[in-house]
């Protein structure tokens, strides 16, 4: 699928955005004053712009308040309603923790279970997507929200804790690669199961259905060389969870998180970008794609 950035960028900062309000609703990291008037407003601004991003993918932004609508069966809607209910559940303990340097426990622990079911949400929309094998397996949501925990807990200066999760993230990341790499093969999707022909033998695409490039070619179905796949994984693998946990090994200081955040959030970017470009839709067997 085309990797578009508003995506990359909703899922990654939206997801490490609610990873920290995760872990600062818990009281693993408790400031108060102004530490917490940064460290919540951090977590408000990252998720805030994630959201802002998504919703300028939608072809009619200003339509976007519609997404609250259909939470019975959409998780996209699911995901909005989630995110607002942390948002607001959270306000409370955020608010007496930087002015009145009064944490209140108890919107901390509700706003850090939502938190983490809006994590899951995000990760179920492209979970729940059938036409797309690879994301359709139970692979997909441990690395979304294990990446989110992981940024979150880095953001809250827990190190030994971000550095085991790290660790946890890359075994994850390589799970869902080997796993993905077979999902469209077990599917049974063909040219001929998507044609209905299959019964007749094998089906062979004579020509494509039409010449030129239409909203299903640019947005379903992109081709990435594998050499490039390859290369972009051991770089997601890499600065996304191996070197990061290495570097939070070294002596607890801002400049060390710092910089392992960079490197994480580096190593995010090409993740999440090989995550959309390498999936697969069945609707690309109709052009001749697979």
């Amino acid at each position: 699928m085309h990797p578009a950035p508003s995506l990359i960028l909703f899922t990654v900062l939206s997801g490490i955005g609610f990873g920290l309000l995760v872990w600062l609703g818990l009281g693993l990291s408790a400031p108060v004053g102004l530490a917490a008037f940064i460290l919540f407003g951090l977590g408000y601004g990252l998720a805030g712009a994630g959201l802002i991003a998504a919703a300028f993918h939608l072809g009619h932004p200003e339509r976007a308040l519609k997404a609250f609508t259909q939470w019975r069966s959409s998780w996209l809607s699911r995901e909005a309603v989630l995110a607002t209910a942390t948002m607001a559940v959270m306000a409370p303990h955020a608010a007496s923790s930087a002015f009145a340097a009064t944490p209140l426990p108890l919107f901390g622990w509700l706003g850090a279970a939502l938190a983490l079911v809006t994590i899951f949400a995000t990760a179920m929309i492209y979970t729940q997507i059938k036409a797309v094998p690879r994301w359709h397996h139970w692979s997909t949501p441990p690395v979304f929200v294990l990446a989110a925990l992981a940024g979150g807990a880095m953001l809250a200066a827990q190190t030994t804790l971000a550095h085991f999760l790290m660790l946890a993230l890359a075994a994850a990341m390589v799970a869902h690669w080997i796993a993905g790499d077979k999902r469209f093969a077990q599917s049974g999707s063909t040219t001929g199961t998507a044609t209905g022909l299959a019964s007749l033998g094998r089906v062979r695409l004579l020509e494509p259905p039409h010449s030129g490039r239409n909203y299903l070619l640019r947005e379903m179905v992109h081709v990435v060389g594998r050499k490039h796949a390859h290369k972009l994984r051991l770089i997601a693998l890499g600065f996304g969870a191996i070197f990061p946990a290495l570097l939070l090994m070294l002596p607890a200081s801002y400049g060390t998180i710092a910089l392992a955040l960079i490197v994480h959030l580096t190593g995010m970017t090409a993740q999440r970008w090989l995550f959309f470009a390498e999936a697969e839709h069945v609707v690309g067997l109709y052009y001749g794609k697979r």
